[in-house]
């Protein structure tokens, strides 16, 4: 395998690896529906592409208010440390920012890897596009 890197995308150029992603996890293996997926807050968030050399694996979003979302990865590189290497690029660049607060809605299955990158559970159980989920959040450490 080769090294995995995460770079910041632009949601114009990289828009057909962003979507073939999200399509493939959201749409096609967990049957969230389309007009769900896609959101006006897909045109003002930072991307991230997820990479094995040049080939687009996994993908995440942040909103201007510290809102991480749509963090996905191709069935054939999960449990690699993809999704870790996204987060901590995401995180990175919202502290940058001077976000000091991260918040995501996570998908209950997935608690346990968001909460060893720091996140805390802070809601109820909820259904999501039919999928249970819960808010967590993270507090940077102050500066």
């Amino acid at each position: 395998m080769n090294e995995i890197h995460v770079r910041l995308a632009d949601w114009q150029k990289d828009n057909a690896e962003l979507r073939r992603i999200r399509e493939t996890v959201f749409i096609a293996e967990q049957a969230v529906p389309p007009e769900l997926e896609w959101d006006a807050e897909d045109a003002e968030a930072l991307h991230f592409l997820a990479y094995e050399g040049d080939y687009a694996i996994g993908t995440a979003r942040l909103l201007p208010d510290g809102h991480i979302g749509r963090v996905s990865v191709l069935r054939d590189w999960r449990g690699l440390k993809v999704g870790d290497a996204l987060i901590r690029a995401v995180i990175a660049e919202a502290e940058k920012r001077g976000l000091q607060q991260q918040m995501l809605s996570a998908q209950v299955h997935a608690t346990a890897f968001y909460e060893r990158l720091g996140f805390e559970i802070v809601s109820g159980e909820y259904l999501d596009a039919g999928i249970p989920h819960v808010d967590m959040v993270r507090h940077s450490a102050s500066p």
